[in-house]
């Protein structure tokens, strides 16, 4: 039988996990902004990776499970100092970036669809039609060329030239 009050008393000093919520947060957001601003449209699955390992690095030193702040901070730079230098590394060898990093997948090649690569990111028709109407296009005769772009979105090319439309977002009331 579980205890009960225990579940709701604190097991850690309020102060206590005051100052490491506060300590984290600031040495966290120092770092991040060091390592400087990502891509602001979306997230790449290296981003999320970096972000879900980080939260389970310091998930026990905020909770006061760790033997102290410091453990949790070194565990979550060594995980951005590892994506940091994945992306240098990728960046000063790009033969190497073919390796390291996603690259697009053509979707929609000259208004046909690319079966192979929809296959392969698991993706049906309907699913890459509902993309494409989200930017304004109903016919596959007027996209030159679609990407699956390593953050998840699709970047369209129209056959002739023009802008596509933003994908719509939902409206917020």
């Amino acid at each position: 039988m579980p205890d009960w009050n225990a579940l709701f008393v604190l097991s850690v000093p309020p102060l206590e996990l005051f100052l490491r919520g506060t300590v984290s947060f600031l040495v966290l957001l120092a770092m991040m902004r060091v390592v400087g601003q990502r891509e602001s449209g979306g997230l790449g699955i290296s981003d999320i990776l970096v972000v879900v390992l980080v939260a389970g690095a310091m998930g026990p030193s905020l909770e006061g499970d760790s033997s102290a702040v410091p453990d949790g901070l070194l565990v979550a730079a060594t995980i951005v100092f590892w994506s940091l230098v994945i992306d240098a590394v990728a960046y000063r060898w790009p033969s190497l970036a073919r390796v390291l990093k996603a690259r697009p997948r053509p979707l929609v090649e000259d208004g046909r669809l690319n079966r192979g690569a929809m296959r392969r990111e698991l993706m049906t028709e309907q699913e890459v039609e509902a993309q494409l109407r989200l930017h304004g296009l109903e016919d596959l005769s007027d996209i030159r060329r679609a990407y699956l772009e390593p953050n998840g979105m699709i970047s369209i090319i129209r056959r002739s030239g023009g802008e596509t439309d933003e994908p719509a977002r939902p409206e917020i009331p």
